[in-house]
């Protein structure tokens, strides 16, 4: 089978269009194995061996090609998706420690996150080595700004702002790991208190 029919065969089966002119788009193979698994996860009464969790929707990247699946219109089927299995697995969770429980881990996740938060700019997080680049500390600064504007009440942000942030690199800039692991509990956070 050619390229090309297998391309326009994939497209067939699929609710999202495709990336169009020079734009690139996700890798068909890729997303529709992903998305398999998803919905096998979510099919099966009982866990399966390698379950799909909130956590592995929301960190999910895929290959860019040309004329794959348009990466805007995956990325908000991604977003319903983690909303979807994070409802769940919160019940889940609920059911098997109790409602109060379940509350006093949201809670410790909150304080965690504020005491992050609170710590002066520039210090939220450590610093690469010399020889290394990791995000830029003014722009990350600027966004968890954002964040504690939100926990005080004086700001809006949604869980698809604050997936889709983009923060350049820059020698020395923070750890990229641990920023990205306070986006994560950011969040939960907010799927957890909607």
């Amino acid at each position: 089978m050619s390229k090309k029919s297998t391309d326009s065969s994939s497209r067939e089966h699929s609710a999202f269009p495709l990336a169009e002119g020079s734009q690139l788009g996700y890798q068909f193979d890729q997303v529709d194995a992903f998305l398999e698994r998803a919905r096998q996860t979510y099919d099966q009464d009982q866990p399966t061996k390698n379950p799909v969790t909130s956590a592995e929707i929301r960190r999910a990247a895929f290959p860019l090609k040309r004329r794959g699946y348009s990466a805007r219109f995956v990325d908000a089927a991604m977003d319903r998706l983690e909303e979807v299995f994070y409802e769940r697995e919160r019940r889940t969770r609920m059911a098997e420690i109790g409602d109060e429980a379940w509350w006093a881990e949201v809670g410790q996740l909150l304080r965690d996150v504020r005491g992050r938060l609170d710590r002066p700019r520039g210090k939220r997080f450590s610093r690469r080595g010399f020889f290394a680049s990791g995000y830029r500390r003014s722009q990350v600064d600027a966004f968890l700004d954002r964040v504690s504007a939100l926990f005080a009440g004086e700001a809006q942000l949604s869980t698809a702002e604050v997936r889709s942030v983009v923060f350049h690199s820059e020698w020395r800039g923070y750890n990229e790991d641990q920023v990205d692991a306070l986006l994560d509990a950011v969040i939960e956070l907010l799927l957890a208190t909607r």
